[in-house]
């Protein structure tokens, strides 16, 4: 990928595994692209202390601190704007996340299964794994997709894929998948950047 690095956003509600694999993969020169947000649904959690090692700007936004969602919204959307975010990356975001016009195209999720089976509310963690190995799959993987307004259901931009292996755990099961999130998310903001370089160029 040719241009100046794509600015990114990354939102967190855990241990920060997906956007700190972003990052190594910024720090090795395999992304050109560098996290210039991130933003916590919760404050007790892992990924705010290592977002904060690695010198990220890092805030934590809880609805509680808010008189209402669109309140709360509205504060994102303008932490994108000041920082003028390329794209937005949902990285274990547990939260409805509104994508303003301006925004649309350029925020996308990693899911930890073949979508559009294995989605929608309360689908993530465990229990999606779960899921998988009750329906008795013998394959799952992982899905980049756009983010719109349903949970899980925004176009899908790439796949892969693992085996599911006979005695699997849904902790087992998970690590496989992880493996292949660990490639996908890179790739997929590699093919989404000449979009996103359209789009910068149009706003500036």
């Amino acid at each position: 990928m040719t241009g100046a690095p794509l600015r990114l956003a990354c939102l967190i509600s855990g241990g920060g595994r997906t956007m700190l694999n972003l990052a190594d993969r910024i720090d090795d020169g395999s992304l050109n692209a560098s996290i210039e947000l991130v933003i916590a649904s919760r404050g007790n959690i892992a990924g705010v202390e290592k977002s904060k090692e690695r010198g990220f700007d890092t805030h934590i936004i809880l609805r509680r601190d808010f008189d209402s969602d669109q309140a709360m919204h509205d504060r994102i959307s303008a932490l994108l704007r000041e920082n003028r975010i390329d794209l937005v990356c949902l990285c274990g975001y547990l939260r409805w996340f509104r994508v303003d016009p301006d925004f649309r195209g350029r925020v996308i999720n990693i899911h930890p299964a073949l979508l559009p089976d294995f989605g929608g509310t309360g689908m993530h963690g465990a229990r999606v794994h779960e899921a998988v190995l009750a329906a008795k799959r013998t394959t799952s993987g992982c899905t980049v997709h756009l983010v719109d307004e349903q949970y899980d259901h925004g176009r899908i931009i790439l796949r892969r894929t693992c085996p599911v292996l006979p005695g699997d755990t849904a902790d087992s099961l998970a690590a496989r998948v992880f493996e292949q999130e660990c490639l996908a998310y890179p790739e997929a903001i590699g093919q989404l950047a000449a979009a996103c370089e359209t789009r910068r160029g149009q706003r500036s």
